[in-house]
């Protein structure tokens, strides 16, 4: 997406907090770039007025784009962007918005529309990119635009027109998840009473699950040696969840990735919180 739309005469304004992808995609783009710390309004803006006011670096006046990337939801600490902010600065400088919601379809909005429709922001957004194979289980990814968007991309976006499409078996998967989706609001509405659920039961526990606003949670660790024997011990007895460590996250921000799904039942749910429990203590991360 990025490299298709972005090229020297434009600038990319990115989430210090952006997923790897983004990053890469910004690497495969000749546009300069500009980070903000992470879902800092403040900061962005400031960037955006700076764009506006200095031009391009390279003396050839204003900039023909500015697009302003976010994730919707993060991935490591499963926080929400703040978009209803990002939009009105970008709208401001009359820049265009990027929303990446790889972890937020099939979770956020109205039958897991995703983070636009959560915030009502339908309009004003100009991408919105998601995967099909997280909530909506299968394989493959979207973008969803305007149509001139469309047409750009099926002309000019290399991994479209150099790649094999999606067999029809994977296509019509993914058409019945949606139609689950929309159809099945239940399933929906028992992913956030799980996620509510977990959640609540590791604040209960001691654990620190930082600023997560979704069903990924991190359990934070500090220490990734700690964050490894961790996830061992939780393999040991019954429980798979991940270590992240650096580089992927901070060096002192190593954690426990853990998300919950609605498949998951409230005995699921208590067994993994007693496993965390006595693991917790054991390994001396929780005291009491």
């Amino acid at each position: 997406m990025i490299p298709t739309i972005t090229g020297e005469a434009d600038l990319i304004v990115s989430d210090s907090l952006n997923h790897a992808s983004i990053i890469d995609g910004m690497r495969l783009s000749k546009a300069p770039r500009v980070v903000y710390p992470h879902a800092d309004l403040g900061a962005l803006r400031e960037a955006l007025a700076a764009a506006r006011r200095d031009g391009r670096p390279d003396g050839g006046g204003a900039h023909r784009l500015i697009l302003v990337v976010t994730d919707g939801v993060f991935s490591m600490d499963g926080d929400i962007a703040p978009l209803p902010g990002i939009v009105a600065a970008a709208e401001e400088v009359g820049a265009a918005v990027m929303v990446d919601d790889a972890h937020a379809s099939g979770v956020l909005g109205a039958a897991g529309r995703g983070t636009v429709d959560h915030f009502d922001l339908h309009g004003r957004v100009a991408i919105q990119v998601g995967t099909l194979s997280k909530a909506v289980g299968v394989l493959g990814g979207y973008v969803a635009g305007s149509q001139d968007l469309h047409d750009l991309l099926v002309q000019r976006a290399r991994p479209f027109l150099f790649s094999t499409s999606a067999p029809p078996a994977v296509a019509a998967a993914c058409l019945e998840a949606i139609h689950v989706l929309e159809e099945e609001p239940a399933l929906h509405e028992r992913l956030w009473a799980n996620t509510r659920l977990f959640k609540a039961g590791l604040a209960r526990l001691g654990f620190d699950i930082g600023v997560s606003e979704t069903p990924i949670t991190p359990v934070m660790m500090g220490d990734s040696a700690l964050a490894g024997r961790f996830s061992d011990r939780l393999f040991d007895e019954g429980v798979f969840a991940q270590p992240i460590v650096f580089p992927t996250v901070a060096l002192d921000k190593a954690r426990i990735r853990t998300i919950v799904t609605a498949a998951h039942t409230e005995a699921h749910i208590d067994r993994a919180l007693a496993i965390f429990d006595r693991i917790g203590h054991e390994l001396g991360l929780i005291a009491g």
